[in-house]
């Protein structure tokens, strides 16, 4: 029954959206859309619970993140869909029976206002984003010859490096170095590592 218990997640965070007043919830809409649209380094939790609290809607700090992370999925994406208002308040409806009428009207305004520069953030962070590596393997190697050379006798390193893409597809990169090579991109790691442990 996941399906029943998903339906269920989602009709109590629609329940705890429409129980708040109009401009509350266009608020906490705003401070998402703002994060989104790459104007904010994250959605301050702390701050919406006090205008909660200041509002005297009493909701326990997992209902808050939930609805946080609802709106933050729902207009992420919109976002990567490129939807319009319209489109948004009719998958919304698809996904709940619960909403109400001025709930989605809110989402709907703020949505045609901020819609078109979220999905232009989002796709301005795909064409930057890059993976991350998540293993490091070498080997040292001595090339003794080659087609040109018959003793070559020359040391070198061999990297291979697993790396995760933005999609998620994992991928491999390996490369060769010389020594001397080899010795200048361990010095930089080195740097990087001591510039990492001062943040």
């Amino acid at each position: 029954m996941p399906a029943a218990e998903e339906s269920y997640g989602v009709n109590k965070v629609v329940d705890n959206i429409c129980r708040i007043s109009p401009d509350l919830l266009a608020d906490v809409c705003q401070q998402v859309l703002t994060y989104l649209q790459g104007q904010k380094t994250g959605v301050d939790s702390a701050e919406i619970s006090d205008r909660f609290q200041r509002a005297e809607v009493r909701l326990d700090h997992e209902a808050l993140q939930d609805m946080i992370r609802f709106l933050l999925l729902t207009f992420r994406s919109a976002g990567k869909s490129n939807i319009s208002g319209d489109e948004l308040v009719s998958k919304l409806e698809e996904g709940s029976n619960k909403w109400s009428k001025a709930s989605l009207q809110v989402l709907h305004k703020l949505w045609s206002e901020h819609g078109v520069s979220v999905h232009t953030q989002q796709e301005a962070q795909a064409m930057l984003s890059i993976g991350q590596l998540v293993d490091m393997q070498w080997k040292l190697g001595m090339a003794v010859s080659s087609d040109t050379c018959r003793s070559l006798n020359s040391p070198f390193v061999c990297l291979l490096l697993k790396i995760v893409e933005p999609s998620g597809q994992i991928c491999q990169r390996s490369f060769e170095m010389t020594i001397p090579q080899f010795q200048n991109f361990y010095k930089q790691f080195k740097e990087m590592a001591a510039v990492m442990e001062t943040v």
